[in-house]
C-alpha cells in the first residue's frame, strides 16, 4: 500500500467535507439534492460491496490454514478460551465506561429539541434477539448460504471444523491447506486493488452524509457528539493501557501499524471495510498468521468495544431525553441484556441502532426516541467502527503475546 495512502484518505475526507457542505447549501431543490447524494451513495456502496466480496473467502481460508497449523494438541481450545476471556472482559468494561459517562454528562437532559411522539415509527427494525436465537444462528444451515450473506461468526464455526479436520489428517491433508493458503495470498491481492479506490470511496460516503444533512445537523447535536467523541477517546486510553500492561511500550508501534485500518473504519463507518487492512497490519506487527487470522474473526463477532460502549451511551441519552429515571437494578439487567444482544450481529447493517431498537421497550423507554439519534447516527458510526479496529487489533496483538508468539513466525501447539 502506498506510503501516502493515509494522506488520501484525510484528503478524501475533508474534500468531503466541502464538496458536501457546498452541495447542500447551494442546491434547494429537495429532488435535485436527493439524486446528488445518490451518486455519491453508488461510488461508497461500490466498494463496501467489494470489501464483503473479499471478506468471506479471506476469513475462511486464513482461518482454516491458522487452525491446520496449530496443530491439534489443544491449541485451539487453548487460544479460543484466552480470546474469549479477554473479549469478556473488554465487552463489559466498554458497556460499563458508556453507562458512566452518560451518567456523568446528562447529555439527554435539557436537550433542547423537539421530542418525537412516543408512538412515532423509528424506521429500526427490532428484531427480537434472544440467547436462544443467537446459539441457533451460530450454525450455519449451509456454508455457501453463510458466505452469501457475510455470515461472520457462521464462516468461524465451519473454518474452525474443518480447519480442526486437516489438522488431524496431517501430510494427508496439506494439499488443501496449501490450497487455501493460495486462496488467502490472491485475496489479499485482490484486497490491494480494491483498497486504491479507498480515498475516492471516503470522499463519496462523507460528501453524500454532508450533502444531504449539512453542516448545520453538527451544530445542533455538538454537545451531545462531543461528549460522545470525548468518551470514545478516554475508552481508546483505558484500551491502550490494557493492552500496554500485556505488551508493553510496543503498544505503540502497534497503534501506528493500524493507523490506515482505523482511518478506513473511521471514515466509511464500517468496521468490515477495514478487515483486511487491520488483518495485514497486526500480522506486519508480529503477530502470527494462525493467531491473527483465528483472533480477529472472533473479534468482529464479539469485541466491537466501540459499539458496545454506544450502546449504553445512547440507550441512556434517550432515558434522560424522555425524563425516565433507571434504578441500578435495571441498569444491572441492561448491562446484562446488551452482553448478550450485542453478539453476533456485526453483518446486520447498522447493528447497533438494531440493538438499542431491542432494548428500549424493556425498560419501557419510548423506541421512537430513536429518531434522536438516527439524525446523526452516520457520524457516531463513524467514531464507534474506529475503535473497534482499535480494540480488536489489541486484543489480537495480547493473545499473541500470551501465547508468547508474537514476533514469530510459527504457533507451536
Amino acid at each position: 500500500m502506498s506510503k501516502h495512502f493515509t494522506l488520501y484518505i484525510i484528503i478524501g475526507m475533508v474534500l468531503g467535507i466541502l464538496i458536501g457542505a457546498i452541495c447542500h447549501a447551494e442546491i434547494t431543490n429537495a429532488n435535485a439534492l436527493k439524486s446528488l447524494v445518490g451518486y455519491f451513495s453508488v461510488i461508497t456502496d461500490i466498494f463496501l460491496r467489494l470489501i464483503k466480496m473479499i471478506i468471506a473467502p479471506l476469513v475462511f481460508s486464513t482461518l482454516v490454514v491458522g487452525i491446520a497449523n496449530m496443530g491439534e494438541h489443544g491449541a485451539v481450545g487453548r487460544i479460543g478460551l484466552k480470546t474469549m476471556a479477554w473479549f469478556l472482559g473488554a465487552s463489559i468494561t466498554s458497556l460499563l465506561f458508556g453507562m458512566m459517562m452518560v451518567s456523568l454528562f446528562k447529555p439527554g437532559v435539557g436537550l433542547g429539541i423537539p421530542l418525537p411522539a412516543a408512538d412515532a415509527a423509528s424506521t429500526v427494525n427490532a428484531t427480537s434477539i434472544n440467547l436462544k436465537d443467537f446459539i441457533t444462528h451460530l450454525v450455519p444451515k449451509s456454508i455457501v448460504e453463510a458466505m452469501a450473506n457475510n455470515e461472520i461468526l457462521q464462516i468461524v464455526v465451519f473454518s474452525v471444523f474443518v480447519g480442526v479436520a486437516l489438522a488431524k489428517l496431517g501430510k494427508q491433508g496439506s494439499m488443501l491447506t496449501d490450497f487455501a493458503e493460495q486462496i488467502t495470498r490472491v485475496m489479499l491481492l485482490v484486497t490491494g486493488m480494491v483498497m486504491k479506490v479507498a480515498p475516492l470511496a471516503v470522499f463519496a460516503a462523507v460528501a453524500a452524509t454532508v450533502t444531504s444533512k449539512g453542516l448545520g445537523i453538527l451544530v445542533t447535536y455538538l454537545t451531545f457528539m462531543a461528549e460522545f467523541y470525548f468518551s470514545l477517546a478516554l475508552l481508546w486510553l483505558i484500551l491502550l493501557f490494557a493492552g500496554y500492561l500485556v505488551l508493553g511500550k510496543p503498544i505503540l508501534r502497534l497503534i501506528k501499524a493500524i493507523r490506515e485500518p482505523v482511518l478506513i473504519a473511521f471514515s466509511t463507518a464500517s468496521s468490515e471495510a477495514a478487515y483486511p487492512s487491520t488483518l495485514a497490519a497486526v500480522e506486519k506487527f508480529g503477530v502470527p498468521k494462525p493467531i491473527a487470522s483465528f483472533v480477529l474473526p472472533l473479534g468482529y463477532s464479539f469485541n466491537l468495544d466501540g459499539s458496545m460502549m454506544y450502546c449504553t451511551f445512547a440507550t441512556l441519552f434517550i432515558a434522560q431525553a424522555y425524563g425516565i429515571v433507571l434504578t441500578a437494578g435495571q441498569l444491572a439487567t441492561m448491562l446484562g441484556l446488551l452482553l448478550i444482544t450485542s453478539k453476533g450481529i456485526a453483518s446486520v447493517p447498522r447493528a447497533s441502532l438494531v440493538v438499542i431498537a431491542a432494548t428500549l421497550p424493556v425498560f419501557k423507554i419510548p423506541d421512537a426516541g430513536l429518531l434522536l439519534i438516527l439524525a446523526v447516527d452516520q457520524f457516531l458510526d463513524m467514531g464507534r467502527s474506529g475503535t473497534n479496529v482499535v480494540g480488536n487489533s489489541i486484543a489480537t496483538a495480547v493473545i499473541a503475546k500470551f501465547e508468547g508468539v508474537l514476533g514469530k513466525t510459527q504457533v507451536v501447539g
